[in-house]
Parts: structure tokens; sequence; C-alpha cells
């Protein structure tokens, strides 16, 4: 590694870090393409990219920048690879982290939504990813092993972990309310002196890349500089706002592409715990208030997301697409769906740059402070609870056909309806587990492997 840094630094054309942009940005790539399952499995995809076959960047300061990301409006994941892309290559390599992101999202369901507006329905498309939902529950499940025995490594850690779970799984409890809690109980802790919340270390055995690079000359696009952050702040602000005001302006308030810039980018300040915190309110406004889509497309529309690579946020954009397809404004009703598709797209994730560029510096600077780093502590062990119930939410959608909802007693979750168990899912789900755990095979095996079943499963009949 120093004598990769040593050689890059004297032709002073790669970063310190000896981490070509070209090679990273295959990586991204392959993150892109591989960014099924929700945020639990985008989550685990990179963990298991970056930190263990890669090892770009160490468990410390994976969970510290995933921390900071769960704190954000937006979806934590496609904001967990724009920082890591900055810390690696600055701006732009958090633009191209975080946009290579999205950009398989973008094309397929839009796509998909061509498929939709003309004939009315995508089963077959939907039955195509079967086998690939069965192999990232496998993956989720891998994710939320491995980061809960590096994350919970005492009691204290455990139980915040359990009860994360059961306040959000079982109670709805919103999850700025859980990560508020957790903060206060790893800052009281931290400061009492109590060894359960200290920092997990950020080096290893091998210490990581970002990790050497960071660890004696910090880089300066790393520190905090006040006049940079008004900069960049003024930078992202304007890209984000100025067509929303421009629209606002020469198209008027009752105009459908305005009214799309308006509510997209009020939706992408309040998106706090991810999608699934979300997606009620905007299903509401968009079907109730707005009547862009019904509440069955809607959920058409969430399984085009679900089962397409990107946030599952990303259904944003089919419901963008459907608003202008709908209220054309007099353009060809598919020219207009594509504009009102991706002018949701844009103002949806735009934001999302701005509060990593702006904000990532600082976090970086405040890592080794002790109050802070039990606060964070505190808040991984309840992340790793979310992520639970992440996974299992993707579990009961994956394994069962119907979920029914439970409410009561303070009780406010949705249950399985036994009778609707879909066998070969069960069946594709266990294997591609006993791959994973049991013969360690390869991600992009188990997911070939399960998705060639899946179009066998269909052609014969049996999904």
């Amino acid at each position: 590694m120093t004598d990769v840094a040593t050689t890059a630094k004297a032709r002073g054309h790669e970063p310190a870090h000896g981490i070509s942009f070209n090679e990273a940005l295959l990586v991204w790539i392959r993150v892109a393409i591989l960014s099924f399952g929700g945020p639990a499995g985008q989550i685990a995809v990179m963990h298991r990219i970056l930190v263990e076959e890669k090892n770009w960047i160490s468990e410390g300061r994976f969970l510290h920048a995933l921390n900071y990301c769960m704190l954000l409006p937006g979806p934590e994941a496609q904001q967990l690879a724009t920082y890591i892309g900055w810390l690696l290559h600055r701006t732009l390599g958090g633009i191209v982290a975080g946009g290579l992101f999205i950009l398989p999202g973008i094309f397929a369901i839009m796509g998909l939504s061509y498929i939709y507006a003309a004939y009315g329905n995508v089963g077959f498309v939907e039955a195509l990813f079967f086998g690939l939902k069965a192999a990232v529950l496998a993956i989720v499940i891998q994710a939320v092993v491995r980061v809960g025995k590096r994350a919970l490594r005492n009691r204290v850690m455990i139980a915040l972990a359990a009860i994360a779970f059961v306040a959000i799984f079982f109670f709805a409890v919103p999850f700025p309310l859980i990560v508020g809690a957790a903060a206060i109980i790893g800052l009281v802790g931290a400061r009492l002196g109590r060894s359960e919340f200290a920092a997990i270390e950020h080096g290893g055995k091998n210490s990581a890349v970002i990790d050497s690079m960071l660890g004696e000359a910090v880089p300066d696009h790393v520190r905090p500089n006040a006049s940079r952050t008004l900069r960049v702040g003024a930078i992202w602000l304007a890209l984000w706002l100025v067509p929303v005001f421009a629209l606002l302006i020469a198209l008027g308030p009752g105009d459908v592409f305005t009214q799309i810039a308006i509510f997209f980018s009020k939706m992408a300040m309040v998106t706090f715990g991810g999608a699934y915190a979300v997606l009620a309110y905007v299903a509401q406004q968009a079907a109730d208030y707005y009547h862009w889509v019904s509440p069955r497309e809607m959920l058409d529309g969430l399984g085009m997301a679900e089962t397409t690579p990107g946030p599952l946020i990303m259904v944003v954009q089919f419901v963008g697409f459907m608003a202008a397809f709908r209220e054309a404004s007099g353009l060809s009703p598919m020219l207009a769906a594509t504009l009102g598709g991706l002018l949701a797209t844009w103002v949806t994730f735009t934001p999302c740059f701005l509060w990593i560029f702006v904000g990532a510096p600082y976090i970086e600077a405040l890592r080794g402070n002790k109050a802070l780093a039990g606060a964070l502590s505190a808040i991984t062990a309840a992340v790793v609870g979310v992520i639970l119930n992440l996974s299992i939410w993707f579990a009961l959608h994956t394994l069962f056909r119907q979920t029914f909802p439970v409410h009561g007693l303070g009780l406010s979750f949705d249950a399985p309806v036994p009778a609707s168990l879909d066998w070969p899912a069960m069946a594709l789900s266990i294997a591609a587990a006993i791959a994973i755990f049991r013969f360690n095979a390869g991600m992009l095996s188990v997911l070939a492997a399960s998705c060639i079943t899946g179009v066998l499963l269909r052609l014969v009949g049996i999904i």
C-alpha cells in the first residue's frame, strides 16, 4: 500500500490511496447494478464489496458514515455511496458514486413505465425478478448478521438494537424518535465514561485504504472549510431549486410540472427513515389529493421499485411519469411523461448530494469526539434493529403473497397470511441462504443462479 501510494504521489495523477478513478468507477457500477432489496439489501451489497472484498473502508468508518446518512432525509444507501465516493475522489467521486447508484433504476423504471402506460401491466417483468428477490433476501440476512456481530459488542448495544427493532416493527415508532433516543442514551453513557459506548475502532488487522489515507495527513477536501461550505451549498441549492422556481414562473402553480417539482422537493426534505417511512404520505398525496395515480397503480409502481436496482424511493419517478402522462400540457403524452419522471427524480435526489457535500467534512472532523462517538455507537446499535426491521419487511413481502394489518394495544404492524406462503420463493431463498452461509458462494454467482431458476420456474408454470 505504501509503495503504491508513494508511486502515485510521484506521478501526480492519482490520490494518495492509490485507487484510480477508473478502478473506483468499475466498482461503483458493480454496486449500482446489484443495488436491489431496498436499503437493507443495498447496504449489504456495499458492506460486502467495500469493507470485506476491497478493504477500501474500515468497519468503523463505514458505520460512522452510515450513521450520518441515517440521520438525513432521503435514501441512506445512495447517500452512503456518495459519502464514500467523496472520501475517495472528492466531489466528482461522490457525484459518480451517488449518480451511478440511481442510474440503473432510472432506466429500468422508465422502461417499465413506458410498458405500463402502453399496456397496463408489468406482470412478466415482476416474474423475471422473482429469483433475484429471493437471493437478495439471503444477502440481506447475511448483512444483518455481519453488521450485528461487529456493532453489537456488548449487552447494552444488543438491548438497544432489540428495543429499536420492537419499537419500529411492532409499534411503528417514528424513525427519528428512535434515532434521537439512541443518540441521547449514547451521549449520556459516553459522558458517564461507560466503556459500552466507546467508538468502534476504525482500523483493524489490515488498515483499510481510506483509513490509511486519513490516518496521518488529512486531505484538504475532508477538512471543514466555511467558505467552501457556503460555496458548495449555494451551487447545490441552485441546482435543486432554480428549476423549481423557473417552472413556477414560466408555467404557474397549477401546471402539472410545477406541482411535481414543488411536491417532490418538499418530500425530499421530510423523508427521514428511508422510503418506507414516507411511502404512505406519497401514496396519499399522489392518489387522493393530486389524483396522479390510483391506489392500485401506486402499488404497481412500488412493485417496480422493489424489483429493480436502486433506492425504493425511485417510485417517485413512476408517479411523476404517470402524472405528466395524464396531463401532458400540450406535449405528446409519452414525452411529457418522460420529462415528468425525470423531473421528479431530479428534485428528489439533488438534495441528497447537498446534504453530503455540505455536512460530511464536519462529520469527519467530529469522528474523534468521545461524546459524539458514544451517541453514534448507540445509533449504530439502533440502526441494526432498524435494518432487521427492513429485512423482515422485505422477507414478508418476498415469502408471502398477502399480509394483514394488526392494530390494537399500541401495536401497529403487518402480519403474514400463512396460507399465502409462496413455497417456490421460500425454497429458493433457503437455497440461496445455504449457498451463502454454508458454502460461501459469491454474491454474483448466487444472484445469477437465482435469476436463472426464477425464469425456469416461470417457464414451467410453477410461478
